[in-house]
């Protein structure tokens, strides 16, 4: 019988383990796979995981990046540390454009300030000066939420490109403001850079929690899984998706020490 396990794989940030944990708890509890780990990393993936990963002994294993979107190491360093695993490998996309994630979005805004039509919700992403994943998932959630959310706007804005988010109090036209990270878990970015881009110091914007130990994030991470599940059964499903062709084609350099022949 085949067995499998699914991997959550995330940046090890302020509460980051913690946040991971909780949602693994959860999934352990609904019976979904043999087994269910959590993989956390400061800063090199396959250094520091590839022990782990040579260790794991399932058939399959559903590799989650648990971040918003695509960054380097969810395209390089990740799939490359993968590599090391024994059993085959769906690697799956990240949380980031789940329908699940907007309702959470919508939330954070409304704990602090109820939406109406004299509030703008602001979305807050990291971005990318380079590649345009971030800016897809903040632009997918926006977009949802001007047609279903009762904000009377909601506007987006980045650490890494524009519109800043040091600009984006410039650019509400509304009497009231709640801003909410698009982040996991709690991070450098999101308890200092944010908070003094937006200046909330001056007042006029409340600032709200990462998306964190949220029920709806689970539900994301799940039906990712089964996403996955139903591509595994179909002709060529290694390599159909974009993630897919990154654990197929990523293997680390012997040139960086971690590397080997194969």
């Amino acid at each position: 019988m085949t067995s499998d396990t699914i991997l959550l794989i995330g940046r090890d940030t302020r509460n980051a383990h913690e946040v991971l944990e909780a949602h693994a708890e959860r999934l352990r509890g609904r019976a979904i796979a043999d087994a269910v780990e959590v993989a956390t990393y400061e800063s090199e993936p396959v250094r520091e995981l590839r022990g782990r990963f040579e260790r794991l002994s399932a058939d399959e294993v559903y590799a989650v990046p648990m971040c918003t979107a695509h960054t380097h190491e969810t395209i390089n360093d990740i799939p490359s540390a993968l590599s090391y695993v024994p059993g085959d490998v769906r690697y799956c996309e990240p949380l980031g454009q789940s329908p699940a994630v907007t309702e959470v979005i919508e939330e954070r805004g409304a704990d602090l300030i109820p939406p109406s039509e004299e509030v703008s919700l602001i979305l807050v992403g990291f971005g990318s000066s380079s590649k345009p994943y971030h800016r897809q998932t903040v632009d997918y959630h926006a977009a949802r939420l001007r047609e279903q959310s009762a904000y009377g706007e909601v506007l987006t804005c980045y650490l890494l490109q524009n519109p800043t988010v040091e600009c984006v109090r410039y650019n509400t036209t509304k009497t009231r403001s709640v801003a909410v990270p698009l982040f996991l878990a709690r991070s450098e970015a999101t308890e200092s850079r944010i908070p003094d881009e937006l200046e909330l110091v001056r007042g006029g914007i409340e600032y709200a929690d990462p998306y964190g130990e949220h029920a709806r994030i689970t539900d994301a991470v799940h039906a990712e899984v089964e996403k996955q599940r139903a591509l595994s059964r179909a002709d060529s499903a290694p390599t159909a998706s974009f993630e897919g062709q990154l654990t197929q084609t990523r293997r680390p350099l012997a040139t960086d020490g971690e590397g080997v022949p194969r």
